[in-house]
């Protein structure tokens, strides 16, 4: 197992490129199940999870290829051929490591009619049922089943023939399992209260490039119109918006200056709102999002919230930020009710954080020093790393299978802007 060694001090300054969106990418992945052509994503990060969930498809026989890839390129190309599905059964082996194995449910469903997944896995922030990805199922005319830790959703023996479902909380997942699903549907589906992220309107784009007819792109009123059969398509995955957002933290607790290529201001609103009222510059073009120091930090009170609100997943790198402003900072979580077991990991480096329930009170500015710390989840591990970047002397983060599950090569594009970074073997 490996950790990161950080010595901090260093300003950062120069360009990261931004990796293709984690979150689109499991997204995306299942779609290949839609059709028995063949489905080839640009863009898609060298992640843990991306090798897990290909290792999931091969289990129902996907083929996949890897297309002239070198080991230095950030990203890849890779093509999925669904020809002939050879199971509808996805394993406990190979779901319990990771929640978005549960996005195979609706495409293999409305592909074969029969669909076995066990319950999921993953980064333990909270309870995170699935009972809305089972409703949703449901309301477009499938069975459901659960028994002995498994999910199984068997369709009629003429498929799935739509219908409507108004989500009574917004779910990310639950919206891509139901779309994905409909798009096979004998009929047209309605799904109102649906999630409008912008890894949705990216699976959508894919889906329509497939054959699909879907209305409502990026709303929360999505109708999806049923086709007999979807084709093959290329397609590039989105960048990511969270490492987009996650570097920009970086650079910003260290007074630096960073061009992060690729990235989109316009799927990027709520948290460049926040960096911009803690006191950063950012500006943007058609293909990069900069920041630069604008001044001391300020204190601020965030808040968040599905999409377009601030994201839940930046939460835990806008906290370590703050730890350096002028001020106490509240921020409120609301998505999760268990995401701030970072909290004890940054105190250890001599942040001043107070948690009550789902309100986290930051006092700063606080003098942060290195420690060895303990990664718990995929952005608590990556807001340990920001802290690290600013703290007098050295950081040892270990756990950091964490960061390999959602990070590409971070150790490598933080050391391209200036930072003392480095992978270690932990003993």
């Amino acid at each position: 197992m490996d950790k990161l060694i950080i010595r901090g001090g260093n300003r950062l300054a120069g360009t990261i490129p931004i990796s293709g969106a984690k979150n689109s990418a499991l997204t995306l992945l299942p779609c290949a199940l839609l059709t028995d052509e063949p489905v080839t994503l640009r863009n898609l990060p060298r992640l843990a999870d991306i090798d897990g969930f290909q290792h999931l498809m091969g289990q129902f026989g996907v083929a996949h290829t890897i297309q002239g890839s070198r080991p230095e390129d950030f990203g890849r190309v890779v093509t999925l051929e669904a020809t002939r599905l050879t199971s509808s059964v996805a394993p406990y082996e190979l779901v319990r490591k990771m929640r978005a194995s549960i996005l195979v449910l609706g495409p293999m469903l409305a592909r074969s009619g029969d669909a076995t997944v066990s319950l999921p896995g993953g980064c333990a922030i909270g309870d995170r049922p699935i009972d809305l990805h089972l409703q949703a199922l449901e309301a477009l005319g499938a069975r459901i089943e659960l028994t002995q830790g498994y999910v199984r959703a068997i369709a009629p023996d003429k498929g799935l023939p739509g219908g409507s479902f108004a989500f009574p909380v917004v779910s990310v997942g639950a919206t891509e399992n139901a779309v994905m699903a409909a798009a096979l549907a004998r009929g047209s589906s309605r799904l109102t209260n649906a999630a409008r992220e912008p890894e949705i309107v990216d699976l959508c784009r894919l889906l329509i490039a497939m054959g699909a007819e879907i209305e409502g792109v990026g709303t929360s009123e999505i109708t999806v119109h049923g086709q007999p059969r979807l084709h093959g398509a290329t397609y590039r995955v989105m960048p990511d918006r969270i490492e987009a957002g996650s570097y920009a933290c970086a650079a910003a607790i260290t007074g630096g200056t960073v061009r992060l290529e690729g990235a989109r201001a316009d799927e990027m609103g709520a948290t460049l709102d926040a960096l911009r009222a803690i006191g950063v510059e950012v500006t943007s073009d058609a293909k990069s999002v900069t920041v630069s120091p604008n001044g001391p930090l300020r204190p601020v009170e965030l808040t968040t919230d599905p999409y377009p609100g601030l994201a839940t997943d930046m939460q835990a790198q806008l906290m370590s930020l703050l730890t350096q402003a002028n001020g106490d900072s509240v921020l409120h979580e609301t998505i999760f009710e268990n995401r701030y077991m970072h909290v004890p990991e940054l105190r250890r480096m001599g942040a001043r954080i107070e948690t009550s329930g789902r309100t986290a009170t930051v006092h700063g500015p606080a003098p942060l020093v290195g420690a060895e710390v303990m990664a718990t989840d995929l952005r608590a591990s990556m807001s340990l790393i920001i802290a690290g970047l600013a703290a007098r002397g050295e950081t040892q983060v270990r756990r950091i299978y964490h960061l390999d599950r959602g990070y590409e090569r971070l150790e490598e594009k933080l050391a391209l802007v200036g930072a003392d970074i480095q992978r270690v073997g932990d003993d």
